[in-house]
């Protein structure tokens, strides 16, 4: 190549060998773009049952999204007894902005980690979505093909409605209401867009809240169509159950035990309980 430019003028020897630096810059674009895109590519499960949806006897590792705030404590309670009594890998997401940024953001945090699991073998995943992170999980399911990848999701007292205190917040403190604040609005453009899609009967979603839920008021917001819709106190009256309870209540862990077993699932009882 050398030797041929050596013949060349001056002034053509500069215009080659530019147009071959321009060359190799947009094949090393396109490569870019081409290994961006095939790494961005949503993952299958291994094994795909009817309608597409995952095997309902392959159960695969669980994840649980934090809800606005992004504290792991209470899940990481959860991860650790589902691990002590499944065996199977249960891992708590770290959402961006300590979970007061976007929930689509957070929806595309969720899309990744399901990503990461299935590429790596798993025939399934499990989803648990808590407060907040259970609004992020619909998204998740509505947007990124998650109802393709779940074989179970379990929300916690999911604002999928609103909650009023985010309307306080944003009307008397506007400041303090950041994106995901702003999110959960009741009436807000992403919910509203939510609302009406539901969720399809398959993979089984299974919406559990508490009556004495103080923080996502009214508690029915996590109310949900399609979903499996148990106010705890509707089987067990005698149960006081926070919102920041419900991730490490014993009757509730039991509940979700039942819901990502193996066996089908089946709405609670009055036998739960007594966990």
């Amino acid at each position: 190549m050398n030797r041929w430019l050596g013949h060349l003028s001056p002034r053509r020897r500069i215009f080659v060998t530019g147009l071959a630096a321009a060359l190799a810059l947009v094949v090393t674009l396109v490569v870019v773009t081409v290994v961006r895109a095939s790494g961005s590519q949503d993952a299958q499960p291994t094994g795909l049952g009817a309608a597409g949806i995952p095997a309902q006897n392959r159960p695969g590792p669980v994840l649980l999204v934090p809800g606005y705030g992004g504290s792991t404590s209470s899940l990481s309670v959860l991860a650790s007894r589902i691990r002590r009594s499944t065996g199977r890998e249960a891992d708590v997401l770290r959402l961006p902005g300590n979970g007061t940024g976007s929930l689509v953001t957070d929806a595309s945090v969720l899309n990744a980690a399901v990503n990461r699991e299935l590429r790596g073998g798993a025939p399934s995943v499990d989803v648990i979505g808590y407060s907040a992170g259970g609004v992020a999980t619909l998204l998740w399911a509505q947007q990124d093909g998650g109802t393709h990848k779940a074989r179970r999701v379990i929300t916690l007292g999911a604002p999928f409605h609103g909650a009023q205190i985010a309307s306080a917040a944003e009307a008397f403190v506007p400041g303090a209401c950041p994106v995901a604040c702003q999110q959960l609005v009741p009436g807000s453009s992403l919910l509203s867009r939510l609302d009406p899609a539901g969720v399809p009967a398959r993979p089984r979603w299974l919406s559990l809240w508490s009556t004495d839920d103080q923080t996502v008021t009214p508690p029915d917001s996590a109310r949900l169509a399609g979903a499996v819709d148990v106010p705890i106190q509707s089987i067990c009256p005698a149960q006081q159950i926070s919102h920041s309870q419900l991730p490490t209540n014993p009757v509730v862990t039991a509940m979700v035990l039942q819901a990502i077993g193996a066996g089908p699932v089946r709405p609670p009882t009055a036998a739960d309980c007594r966990a």
